[in-house]
């Protein structure tokens, strides 16, 4: 089965405009982002999937250079952006991956393609955030081309087309459902944060990078929850941000995610 793996990404983030092209390790973060995706043992075609903004040229120009495939579609409609992403390049299965995740685990990206592979006719959707036990930044959603189909013809409130899955893993009575949970039986996600969204954030994952990238270039989410473990220093650059993510701003219309799948941040009322 062919597996297109959509890496969405643009420059107009409102939290922090331009994040996917900012400098980690000399190099923009998305090519950090997309070297790490390139160690995965899954096979799969990798495509970014952008905006036709033209303030996105330059992620086009950036996945020329690098010869990765894009795909431009629109700005806020990102479950519309990620199915004819995948449905131009023939996907049988659709990976999700933002791009705020540059420091991604290759292997966390094939434990959740193995669970859903394994027997690809037993889901629907597979992914390892419902409920989320990975640290906040390991981000992988797996689902045929046709459940996808379903979401995009059928989906209609503003968080699903904004937010591509919701549709899915908020209907366990339509689709097959599975969840990976991290394998070491912890739970990290709301306490260890190296997703990109903020100043703050970008701090640490330069941290994180510099730290270890010198032992070896693709090194595990083992590795660094051990190291923000190891230096509180490092955890704290961004500790006010642990555990918030975009769920807070929709929980009166989920109905799978409660209060404790996120918090508020300090400054918030």
């Amino acid at each position: 089965m062919k597996t297109v793996v959509v890496v969405q990404a643009r420059m107009g983030s409102s939290r922090l405009p331009g994040k996917v092209l900012r400098s980690l390790g000399g190099r923009p973060v998305l090519e950090r982002m997309l070297e790490r995706l390139a160690h995965a043992k899954a096979p799969f075609h990798t495509v970014v999937a952008t905006t036709v903004d033209r303030g996105d040229d330059a992620i086009v120009d950036l996945c020329r250079a690098l010869g990765v495939d894009h795909f431009r579609g629109s700005r806020d409609d990102l479950l519309d952006r990620h199915y004819r992403a995948a449905l131009e390049r023939g996907a049988e299965v659709v990976v999700k991956i933002p791009s705020d995740c540059p420091l991604i685990d290759p292997a966390v990206v094939d434990n959740v393609l193995c669970r859903f592979s394994a027997d690809p006719f037993s889901f629907d959707y597979v992914s390892n955030l419902h409920p989320a036990t990975y640290p906040d930044g390991n981000d992988v959603e797996v689902m045929s081309i046709t459940a996808l189909a379903t979401a995009w013809l059928h989906a209609r409130r503003p968080l699903e087309r904004e937010h591509t899955t919701p549709y899915l893993w908020e209907r366990p009575e339509d689709f097959r459902l599975a969840n990976v949970a991290w394998e070491t039986g912890k739970d990290l996600s709301m306490t260890h944060r190296v997703t990109l969204d903020y100043e703050e954030d970008l701090a640490l994952i330069e941290r994180v990078f510099t730290l270890l990238s010198g032992h070896h270039r693709v090194f595990s989410v083992e590795e660094v929850a051990m190291l923000l473990d190891e230096r509180p220093d490092v955890r704290a650059i961004n500790a006010r941000y642990a555990g918030v993510n975009w769920y807070r701003h929709h929980l009166g219309e989920l109905r799978t995610v409660g209060a404790n799948a996120t918090r508020l941040l300090e400054a918030e009322p």
